[in-house]
């Protein structure tokens, strides 16, 4: 993979460097906010890694600047913020992925790997998905209710996907975090009911029949109420 990394500390730029060596990916490297966020636009990146904590402007800046120019390209945050809403507000500028410092070199390469899955995957041909009146093209990423359309983030999406993929399948929090946000150093983290809430707003609260389901002490189910 063609790596971006935004990050001003030179210790964790070697760390990265080293660590990747002999694994095919070519990193180039940004040190402050406003050069990372020329250089992801002047180049087709696979992925973006972004430290929040930067000179000039922050990671979170970066990533919503980019996002109105270019929603396909996996981003990673890396940051020593490891609060919930530290990790929401990531995902509300359309973050892929969140890796806390300090982190191990190994579960970075796991996060690089799934997201070149992730990649493979989306280049495959999609289909659509529908659950009673609740439809999702894989390949516009559209979602429609009632043949109304729903607007979601990108990390709305990946939710909502996942649940309709494993529809009528009870889906623990673990699951979820691991699937769709790849983070499993804080299992105490309640991103998942946070962004479940989010979904429902948005799809069933305007209709009487709802979709998305809590299993108590289990997690979440998708499926006709009926």
């Amino acid at each position: 993979m063609e790596i971006l990394l935004v990050e001003d500390e030179p210790s964790v730029i070697s760390l990265i460097q080293r660590g990747l060596k002999g694994e095919n990916h070519v990193i180039s490297v940004a040190m402050d906010g406003y050069t990372g966020l020329k250089m992801a636009g002047l180049h087709p990146y696979d992925l973006i890694i972004l430290d929040v904590m930067l000179p000039g402007m922050n990671g979170l800046e970066i990533c919503r600047n980019i996002r109105k120019t270019n929603q396909d390209v996996p981003i990673l945050i890396l940051s020593a913020l490891n609060q919930t809403e530290d990790i929401v507000e990531a995902f509300n500028r359309d973050a892929d992925d969140y890796l806390t410092k300090p982190f191990k070199l190994d579960e970075l390469r796991a996060r690089i790997d799934r997201q070149s899955r992730k990649a493979r995957q989306q280049t495959m041909t999609g289909n659509t998905i529908t659950i009673d009146n609740l439809v999702m093209d894989r390949d516009s990423k559209n979602v429609q209710r009632g043949g109304k359309s729903v607007i979601l983030t990108a990390t709305e999406y990946r939710l909502l996907e996942y649940l309709m993929v494993n529809k009528n399948k009870i889906l623990s929090r673990v699951d979820i975090l691991e699937e769709v946000w790849g983070i499993d150093f804080n299992m105490s983290t309640n991103v998942v009911d946070v962004y479940v809430n989010y979904l429902r707003k948005k799809i069933d609260y305007t209709t009487e029949k709802k979709l998305i389901h809590t299993v108590i002490g289990m997690g979440y189910i998708l499926r006709n109420e009926n």
